[in-house]
């Protein structure tokens, strides 16, 4: 007996016609796409801490503290600029906010070391009177490195800076000045020791302690205990210019994600050397070229869900791909910028797609890391992969695959991380570790002590400026007043 076939509003009630309804899903790993993005958020929410009026005083006191130091510093033997201008990053160079990929970096943790970590680049030379494009000495360097000449500058400067220079004589007898950044992080380093010395022989109320003080490689690591805070400050000596370099020249010429957003005079408005070399550049003489002022406008630009995305990213890789040293967050930040450029911008805006940025992130590196190749975003002729062996990229290309298989599981583990060091945080200073600095209600009569309002107007700065870089200039001569911007606001 035959059947009759159901009609088609019975066929639409059975559900032949309609597709069964499945929660988005991660091809690879079968992850649910969802659960990403809660684990993202949550990561968030442990990751960016929230300051109180006393945590906002206590980040004050430290930095006021770190350019006093550098105001005295100055007054040593007058080699620092008078008037200078500091770049104040938030995140350490382990957190690679700059270019900086140095062996000699001791390792520090959040929770166990420091609360806070924040990086200050600090001008030992400036060469700020130019309008055409910056031609750097590269004749001895690799692509985005260079030798700094003290011919560009008069005299005065060539006399002050002699004993941090390496020394070339020519054919022709004329003897030739190379600044060297060896020679600038060493004088740096016991200027500073210098300076930390005479200030602990006359401790003030309410001054931070010093808690650590250490050379790095190049670069000065101060670890301050303010009240309930403990702040590791990266010191780095840095040439800084005003324009732009030629070398980066045609990079200007190419369509990129910020055009009508922020303006060139903006992203092009100087650059820096900082103290490091490249793997078979001459550690003496090699300044490495770095784009951190531009970075910092860039960022104003990035969508929320994609910075996310990138600090959980960045999470997982740092202790994941830490040995042997091949990949920093500074090339993980570099492949978001490049995304940045490749990608639509109203599918980088979409506030629900961390989860699909993350794993294309995790996607990104390891693509990098099996072709051995990562541009530098401004000097894309650099390959900042290029020196690794085939064995450390596949290495590190094995490490992600795992990676990517249970990006849940490496998203909890992030997690748990973030959440024990606010922990250890949180019991240090149920403790009392530090010296307690004095609540501004405390003593209303000494002049010296901040009031509530400024305490007030710190915590609205922070509150309103998460993540945001602070650029400085201050007057070692009137070191009690200095004047700080946030992206484009001055205070």
């Amino acid at each position: 007996m035959k059947m009759a076939a159901p009609t088609a509003c019975k066929a639409a009630s059975l559900g032949c016609n309609n597709k069964p309804t499945f929660p988005e899903l991660d091809f690879r790993s079968g992850a649910r796409v969802e659960e990403l993005n809660k684990l993202i958020q949550e990561f968030t929410k442990h990751d960016q801490r929230e300051y109180d009026d006393q945590r906002a005083l206590e980040i004050h006191t430290a930095k006021d503290f770190i350019f006093s130091m550098l105001g005295m510093v100055q007054k040593l033997d007058q080699k620092l600029p008078v008037a200078n201008e500091y770049l104040l990053l938030s995140g350490g160079v382990r957190e690679g906010v700059v270019d900086l990929d140095l062996d000699e970096l001791n390792v520090y943790a959040r929770g166990t070391d420091y609360d806070m970590d924040f990086t200050l680049l600090v001008p030992a030379l400036k060469l700020h009177d130019r309008n055409q494009p910056v031609t750097l000495d590269m004749r001895h360097s690799a692509l985005c490195h260079s030798w700094l000449s003290l011919r560009l500058f008069d005299e005065g400067t060539i006399s002050k800076w002699k004993d941090c220079c390496t020394i070339v004589d020519h054919i022709n007898g004329a003897t030739n000045y190379f600044f060297s950044p060896t020679k600038v992080a060493d004088w740096f380093y016991d200027s500073i020791s210098v300076v930390l010395s005479e200030i602990q022989k006359k401790p003030q109320r309410g001054m931070p302690k010093v808690e650590k003080v250490e050379k790095n490689g190049t670069i000065i690591s101060i670890i301050l205990g303010v009240g309930s805070s403990r702040m590791l400050y990266d010191i780095v000596p840095v040439v800084s210019f005003k324009g732009w370099p030629a070398v980066a020249q045609s990079w200007l010429m190419e369509n990129h994600f910020w055009d009508g957003k922020i303006t060139e005079e903006e992203v092009i408005s100087g650059f820096y050397l900082v103290p490091a070399c490249s793997y078979k550049g001459k550690k003496d003489n090699e300044w490495r070229l770095s784009f951190a002022r531009s970075e910092v406008q860039l960022k104003k630009c990035i969508s929320s869900s994609l910075m996310q995305a990138y600090q959980a990213c960045k999470a997982i890789i740092i202790k994941l791909l830490s040995r042997p040293k091949a990949i920093s967050p500074y090339h993980l930040r570099s492949m978001m910028l490049w995304a940045c450029d490749r990608l639509p911008a109203n599918y980088l805006a979409q506030e629900d797609y961390a989860a699909h940025f993350l794993l294309g992130l995790i996607d990104d590196l390891q693509h990098c890391l099996v072709n051995k190749m990562c541009p530098n975003y401004f000097i894309p002729q650099c390959n900042m992969l290029e020196h690794l062996s085939e064995e450390t990229v596949m290495l590190h290309a094995r490490k992600l695959s795992s990676v990517r298989s249970d990006p849940a599981e490496h998203l909890r583990t992030a997690i748990e991380h973030v959440k024990a060091a606010n922990r250890l945080t949180l019991e240090l200073q149920r403790r009392g570790s530090t010296t307690s600095i004095p609540s501004p209600q405390s003593d209303g009569g000494d002049p010296n002590q901040p009031d509530d309002r400024l305490a007030k107007k710190l915590q609205q700065l922070v509150t309103e400026n998460p993540g945001k870089s602070i650029s400085v200039f201050i007057n070692p001569d009137d070191v009690t007043r200095p004047h700080f911007r946030i992206d484009d606001k001055f205070f």
